[in-house]
C-alpha cells in the first residue's frame, strides 16, 4: 500500500529563452499519462479534491497562483505547497488528497487512467477502513 512517503516533488525541465518553456517527457514520470485536466477559477481558499483513487496515479503542476495539497495515507499526513511551475507533485493511488487554491491558481493534473467514477473513494471513513485493512 502506498504511503505519503511515496508522494514526491519532481522537477520539470525548464528552458529559458525569451520566456520559459516547461518540458515533461513522459518517461520521466512514474506512469504514462492517459488523461490531462486542469482546474482554475476556484474561489479563493476553496477546497477541492477530498478523495482518493483505487488505481489512478496523478502528477499535479500549479502553473499559476498557489495550491496547498494535503496528503493522507490512512496513518500519516503530509502537506505540500505548489507555487512553482518548474516542479510537480506525484501522488500514487490510495492516497487521500485535498487541495486549497488561491483565487488565481491554475492546476494541471496528468492522470495514469482514463476517467472512471468507480475509481474514486469519496467517503473518508471508507478510505480509512480500506487503507488500514
Amino acid at each position: 500500500m502506498p504511503t505519503v512517503d511515496n508522494c514526491k516533488l519532481i522537477d520539470i525541465k525548464t528552458i529559458t529563452d525569451r520566456g520559459k518553456l516547461g518540458v515533461i517527457e513522459f518517461y520521466d514520470l512514474p506512469f504514462i499519462p492517459k488523461r490531462v485536466f486542469y482546474i482554475y477559477d476556484v474561489n479563493d481558499l476553496e477546497v477541492r479534491g477530498n478523495h482518493a483513487h483505487y488505481r489512478t496515479q496523478q502528477f499535479l503542476i500549479c502553473l499559476q497562483g498557489e495550491c496547498g495539497v494535503g496528503l493522507f495515507d490512512g496513518n500519516d499526513t503530509q502537506e505540500v505547497h505548489l507555487n512553482n511551475p518548474e516542479q510537480g507533485l506525484f501522488i500514487p493511488e490510495m492516497i487521500w488528497d485535498s487541495q486549497l487554491y488561491s483565487k488565481d491558481a491554475v492546476l494541471v493534473v496528468l492522470a495514469s487512467t482514463h476517467y472512471n467514477p468507480d475509481d474514486y473513494i469519496t467517503d473518508y471513513d471508507e478510505f480509512k477502513r480500506l487503507s488500514n485493512g
